[in-house]
């Protein structure tokens, strides 16, 4: 299994957006929390929401992404971007080998 790393960008009226979808989203979560390593919002300087940054272990690419594809974040247009990328922890808890 390989960790893919999500960086999620709110769009505009992400606060509005997030709070009508914040309990849809949490139950999606906790109903998929066997595909997240972590999960949690990105905030700026001012302690405001700005994204949010999931790993999640999957075997490819496609896999990862298909567990996003219906998480109330994503349908309901919370995230304005997201940028996939492969993770490859090499110190720390996570760290291979």
């Amino acid at each position: 299994m390989a960790l893919y790393c999500f960086y999620c960008r709110d769009g505009e009226d992400n606060a509005k957006l997030r709070e009508m979808h914040k309990a849809a989203q949490r139950e999606w979560m906790a109903e998929h929390d066997e595909n997240y390593l972590t999960a949690g919002p990105l905030l700026n300087a001012n302690g405001d929401f700005v994204g949010s940054l999931l790993i999640i272990e999957a075997e490819d690419e496609a896999e990862a992404r298909a567990t996003i594809n219906d998480d109330p974040y994503v349908t309901g247009g919370v995230w304005q971007s997201i940028r996939v990328d492969r993770f490859e922890p090499v110190k720390g808890r996570w760290k291979k080998g």
